[in-house]
C-alpha cells in the first residue's frame, strides 16, 4: 500500500441537518477509502466541524475531479474548507529574537522527522541564532528592529513569506509586537509562544508576575496571534505544578520546557489541520 495517497480534509459550515452525511457521500460517490473522521457541533455558535482522512485506493475520478465534486458543496452548505494531501506538508518560517530553547526544540524535531513541516526560514531581529541556522542548513535573515525600520522591516517579512511559499509564521519567543496590520494580514496563519497560562500573566515578564503572586502552577500558551496582544485563540497549554522554594530563576528555566513543548504540539496540530477556527476559540478535532 505504498502506492496509496492520503489526503486530509478539515471543514466547517453553519450547523444543519445531514451536512456530514453530504460531504461523506460525495466522497463515497467517488472512492475515497475514508480511515479517520472527528467532528464537533458548537451548540453556541450553531457551527459543524468535521476532519476526515482518506486515501485513493478505490479512486474512481482523477484527484482533480474528486477535488472538484468536494468545491461543488462549498457554496449550498456554506462550507470553508482545506484539503490537501497528507504528505503534502506546510512551508513554516521560524520567528526568533535571543532565547533559543523554543528553536532548537523545533529544528531537532523537523530534523528527526517528528514535526510534519518544511522549515524554509529563520527570521530575526538578532544574529544570536544565525549560527544555530547555519548548522541546520536553513536559510537566516536579519531584520533588525527599531521604531523607524518597524514597518520596512515587516514588508521584508511578509515579502520573504511569499518567496518562499510560507503557510505559517511561528514565533518562537520572537520579542516584537507585531503591528495591526500584520497580524490582520496573517490572521490564522501565526502561532506565538507565551511564557504564561493565559489569560493570567500577559505582557512582559509573566514568570516574575507569577513569583510575586504566589502561584502553584505555572504554564505556557500557544495561540494564534492577533492584534490584541496574548489575547489570540489558544491552541496548546502546557502546566507544570510548583511551590513556594521556587525561584524565578528556576521557574524561568521549567518554563523553557513548557514552552517548546506546547509550541511543538501547536504547530503539529497546524500543520495536520486538526485546529479550527470558532470565533475567539478553537476546535481541536483529535
Amino acid at each position: 500500500m505504498s502506492n496509496i495517497n492520503r489526503y486530509i480534509l478539515t471543514w466547517q459550515c453553519p450547523d444543519t441537518s445531514g451536512v456530514l452525511a453530504k460531504v461523506t457521500s460525495n466522497l463515497y460517490n467517488h472512492g475515497a477509502f475514508v480511515t479517520e473522521t472527528a467532528q464537533y457541533s458548537d451548540p453556541y455558535t450553531n457551527t459543524f466541524f468535521s476532519r476526515l482522512v482518506f486515501d485513493d485506493r478505490n479512486l474512481t475520478s482523477s484527484n482533480e475531479e474528486l477535488i472538484a465534486a468536494v468545491n461543488i458543496l462549498k457554496e449550498p452548505l456554506g462550507l470553508t474548507l482545506q484539503l490537501r494531501k497528507e504528505d503534502d506538508v506546510p512551508n513554516i518560517i521560524i520567528a526568533v529574537s535571543q532565547y533559543d530553547h523554543c528553536l532548537v526544540s523545533l529544528l531537532t524535531k523537523w530534523k528527526s522527522g517528528a514535526l510534519p513541516v518544511n522549515v524554509v526560514g529563520i527570521v530575526s531581529n538578532h544574529q544570536t541564532c544565525e549560527s544555530l541556522a547555519n548548522w541546520h542548513g536553513v536559510p537566516f535573515y536579519y531584520l533588525p528592529v527599531t521604531p523607524d525600520t518597524k514597518a520596512k522591516q515587516e514588508a521584508k517579512l511578509l515579502s520573504i513569506m511569499k518567496e518562499s511559499e510560507t503557510d505559517l509564521l511561528v514565533l518562537a519567543r520572537y520579542m516584537q509586537i507585531l503591528s495591526n496590520d500584520l497580524c490582520q494580514n496573517l490572521e490564522g496563519r501565526a502561532i506565538n509562544i507565551h511564557h504564561s497560562f493565559l489569560p493570567s500573566f500577559k505582557g512582559a515578564k509573566p514568570y516574575h508576575q507569577a513569583h510575586a503572586r504566589g502561584v502553584k502552577v505555572i504554564g505556557a500558551t500557544a495561540h494564534y496571534v492577533t492584534a490584541d496582544l496574548d489575547e489570540g485563540p489558544i491552541i496548546v497549554q502546557e502546566v507544570k505544578q510548583i511551590n513556594h522554594g521556587y525561584t524565578i530563576e528556576k521557574m524561568v528555566h521549567l518554563g523553557h520546557d513548557l514552552e517548546a513543548a506546547a509550541l511543538s504540539h501547536a504547530i503539529t496540530m497546524h500543520a495536520e489541520q486538526r485546529i479550527c477556527l470558532n470565533k475567539d476559540k478553537t476546535v481541536i478535532l483529535a
